[in-house]
C-alpha cells in the first residue's frame, strides 16, 4: 500500500475514534506548506547532467515526502518535542557524485530554502544519505545569509542514536509485559544497535555485516526464522514472532497490521520506535542554544527517559480508548495537536475582542 494512503488511514482511524469533525479531519491532512523547485540548473550544463531528473530535485516521490513529514509530526508529539517537523529531499544518487558535486548541490539546496529555515524556524537533521558532513555544509552555507547560527542544524550519529531509541522502547514494551531483552531470540535487521541489544543480554540472529555477536541468517530465510522480538526493514512472507518493533518508516501495512494483531503479534509502532533520532537532535539543539555541551552519559539517561515516557503516554491513549498500540500513539498526537490548535485559535480570539 502507498507509503501517504496507509498514513492517512491511520490519521483517519485515529480521527474517528476521537469523534473528530469531519471537515477539521480534512484541514489537518493539507500540509502547511509544500515547496518543490528544479534543480537543473543547479550544476553546470556539462557535469553530471545525466543524474538530473527531469522534473528537479524532488526525485523522491512527493506521497512519500508528504507521508514521512506526517509521521515525524506524530513522532515528535509522543516524545513531546517541541518540534511540528516537516520532511524534504533532494533527487540524486550521492554514490555517483564527486564529493565536490555533492557539496555544491547541497549548497545550492540551502541558498533555495535559508529564508525557510533557522534557528526557531525549520532546523535540518541527517537522515538517509545525509550525515554531519551534509549539516555542515548546509550550516556554512547558512551562516553567509544569516551570521553566526550554530542551532540551526543538528549533526548527530543517526543511527546511533535511533537504535539506542530503538533499545529503550524495546525495553518499554517488553516490561509492561513483564519480560526483559535477555536470553530472547531478537531478528536485527536493519544494523541499528545489535552490539547494544547483545549487550543486553538478547541473542541476535540476522545477515549484519560486520557484527560477530550473534548468528548470520540467509537473508531470503530470515522471516520465517523463529523469533520472539522482530526488527524489521518492512514486513513480507511469514512472521513467527511475539514482537514487531518498527525501527523504520512504514514496516508493516495496515492490512498486515490486521493480521498479525489477530495472530496476537505486539506491535510497536514506528513514530515511538524509531524516534531516538529526533530526540537526540532536539539535545543538541538545546545545547548548541545554551551554548553547553552535555556528556555522552546524560544524553543517553535523557533520551532512556523521554523514550519510556512515551511509552507510557501511548498505553495511557491505549487504555482511554481501548486501542492497540499504533492507535493509541495517533490518538496521542492529534489531542495534542487539537489542543495546541484551539490554543492559538482561542489566544486569537481573545486578541480581537
Amino acid at each position: 500500500m502507498n507509503v501517504l494512503v496507509a498514513t492517512n488511514r491511520n490519521f483517519k482511524l485515529a480521527a474517528r475514534l476521537l469523534g473528530l469533525d469531519s471537515k477539521l479531519e480534512k484541514s489537518l491532512l493539507i500540509p502547511f506548506r509544500e515547496i518543490k523547485d528544479s534543480a537543473r540548473q543547479w550544476l553546470r550544463p556539462d557535469e553530471r547532467r545525466d543524474q538530473i531528473s527531469p522534473r528537479g530535485c524532488l526525485h523522491v516521490e512527493p506521497d512519500e515526502v508528504n507521508a514521512l513529514a506526517q509521521l515525524m509530526t506524530w513522532n515528535t508529539a509522543i516524545a513531546n518535542i517541541p518540534y511540528g517537523r516537516a520532511k524534504g529531499g533532494i533527487g540524486n544518487k550521492p554514490g555517483e557524485l564527486s564529493k565536490s558535486e555533492l557539496e555544491r548541490l547541497i549548497r545550492v539546496f540551502t541558498q533555495k530554502i535559508h529564508d525557510l529555515i533557522g534557528i526557531y524556524a525549520d532546523v535540518p537533521a541527517p537522515d538517509m544519505g545525509t550525515g554531519p558532513q551534509t549539516m555542515a555544509w548546509i550550516l556554512d552555507e547558512y551562516l553567509k545569509f544569516n551570521g553566526h547560527s550554530p542551532a540551526v542544524v543538528t549533526e548527530n550519529q543517526l543511527d546511533a542514536a535511533t537504535g539506542r531509541g530503538v533499545l529503550f522502547a524495546t525495553e518499554a514494551l517488553l516490561n509492561e509485559h513483564g519480560k526483559s531483552i535477555s536470553g530472547q531470540k531478537v531478528l536485527e535487521m536493519l544494523d541499528l544497535g545489535p552490539q547494544l541489544i547483545h549487550e543486553k543480554g538478547g541473542k541476535i540472529a540476522a545477515g549484519l555485516k560486520g557484527f560477530h555477536g550473534g548468528d548470520c541468517l540467509d537473508p531470503e530465510s530470515v522471516l520465517v526464522e523463529d523469533c520472539y522480538i522482530l526488527i524489521p526493514v518492512a514486513l513480507g512472507g511469514i512472521i513467527n514472532t511475539k514482537f514487531i518493533i518498527e525501527a523504520s518508516n512504514h514496516s508493516t501495512d495496515p492490512e498486515a497490521d490486521e493480521i498479525l494483531s489477530k495472530k496476537g503479534v505486539i506491535i510497536l509502532l514506528d513514530i515511538h520506535a524509531n524516534s531516538g533520532g529526533v530526540n537526540v537532535s532536539y539535545f543538541e539543539w538545546v545545547q548548541n542554544i545554551q551554548g553547553f555541551m552535555w556528556d555522552e552519559e546524560k544524553v543517553n539517561n535523557q533520551l532512556k527517559t523521554y523514550m519510556r515516557k512515551g511509552f507510557k503516554d501511548v498505553k495511557g491513549m491505549c487504555q482511554t480508548h481501548n486501542c492497540d498500540l499504533r492507535m493509541g500513539a495517533f490518538t496521542l498526537r492529534l489531542t495534542a495537536l487539537l489542543g495546541l490548535l484551539f490554543f492559538e485559535v482561542g489566544k486569537h480570539e481573545s486578541a480581537n475582542c
